[in-house]
């Protein structure tokens, strides 16, 4: 992995970390009794105001022109990537598990290729082995997530862990935790975030080739999905008490959310699509379990399972799959390099041609005895015309 590829590869792998950290926290401030629809509202709020003072000192002397057809893109960007992805992802968790929202969500991959390869950003390759690679190793990803997740097996005899969170304990409901409440509404939900996602993938490849402001871009998308999220939310719950951000895991988990998994991971993530394209992104989505699984076993005392480690595996080897075959389709073919070798020499050619001919023009207006001046305007226009011609 060279220098290039290494910063890209990194920061996709900071965003799951704090993705993971948001999963825990999140789910903390829901069994507590917190709304789902006032966290992503939180959320939006927060995030708004903490990537707003750098879009706007860090860009307002590059940012492009805003025209009609980008703020509108950045609209769709708010509606499916931040709205509409995180309220059906919250609602889907609290009706369903964690280990399934973490398995549904790695639906994305496979999502955002297809939806990518008809849009021009993605193309299938089944002929290459670029494509197969990038192809088999999203099936493996998918594969490894699925078994992971639903799949237990033995207990893998590590024992128990010893920084156990006693916080886990204090933030139960003590009513009763609602989100076994509906298995058939929440991986249905659950999916229609992977769908939501992979869409935002797809037009923030637009927005970022037109409008090359990844800061100004993602506060303009934080601050329509805080009012949309804020209008949802009043619309569901009506009672002034759900809006409380008291216990304080409620405040915690909606200034993290806010800052580190929107502000901060939509700026990224919106540099890294622009530099490798929505699949590279999507792809690192199967490293949010693996993380996760160990963060569970940590801090909130879960045991670790067999399918947990072969599934694990599959993903790592799925994810480099991907990766490959994205490389490879980065790299020049032999046969394009030796093209591009013929074609340079046959411009030197020309250059070397055309140079022998302006030569010998200087010669005859030299021998007869012409204006220097006239000279210098003929020389000109000459060498104007051979760099028009190569």
């Amino acid at each position: 992995m060279g220098g290039g590829d290494f910063l890209p590869f990194l920061t996709m792998v900071i965003v799951q970390l704090g993705y993971a950290g948001m999963n825990i926290i999140s789910k903390l401030a829901m069994d507590s009794g917190m709304n789902p629809f006032v966290h992503v509202a939180y959320r939006q709020i927060f995030a708004t105001v903490s990537i707003a003072p750098f879009a706007y000192f860090l860009e307002r002397k590059t940012r492009p022109r805003l025209t009609f057809s980008v703020l509108f893109q950045i609209f769709l960007c708010s509606i499916f990537g931040a709205t509409t992805n995180q309220i059906t992802y919250f609602v889907g968790l609290k009706n369903s598990t964690p280990t399934i929202a973490c398995a549904l969500s790695n639906l994305s991959p496979a999502v955002t290729f297809l939806l990518a390869v008809p849009f021009g950003l993605e193309s299938a390759g089944l002929g290459t082995k670029a494509g197969l690679g990038k192809i088999l190793g999203t099936m493996v990803c998918v594969g490894g997530a699925i078994l992971l997740s639903f799949y237990h097996g033995p207990v893998v005899g590590i024992g128990q862990s010893s920084i156990h969170w006693k916080l886990v304990d204090n933030s139960r409901d003590k009513n009763g935790s609602s989100s076994h409440a509906n298995f058939m509404l929440g991986p249905f939900l659950l999916i229609t975030s992977s769908v939501s996602w992979a869409i935002w993938l797809i037009i923030q490849t637009r927005v970022g080739k037109k409008y090359a402001a990844p800061y100004s871009s993602s506060a303009l998308m934080c601050f329509m999905a805080s009012i949309e999220c804020l209008v949802i939310g009043f619309c569901f719950d009506h009672n002034i008490s759900a809006w409380s951000l008291s216990p304080s895991i409620r405040a915690v988990s909606s200034i993290y959310a806010g800052i580190v998994c929107t502000a901060l991971a939509f700026c990224l993530m919106s540099w890294c699509v622009g530099r490798k394209g929505p699949l590279y992104v999507s792809v690192f989505s199967p490293f949010l379990l693996v993380i996760v699984a160990i963060l569970s076993w940590a801090l909130l005392g879960e045991k670790l399972y067999i399918g947990t480690g072969v599934g694990s595996v599959l993903i790592v080897m799925g994810l480099y799959g991907v990766l490959w075959g994205k490389n490879q389709e980065m790299k020049p073919s032999k046969g394009m390099i030796e093209e591009e070798e013929v074609d340079f020499g046959g411009i030197i050619s020309q250059v070397d041609h055309h140079h022998d001919i302006e030569l010998q023009q200087q010669q005859q207006q030299l021998s007869s005895n012409s204006n220097p001046s006239n000279t210098d305007t003929s020389n000109t226009t000459n060498t104007t015309t051979v760099i028009q011609q190569e």
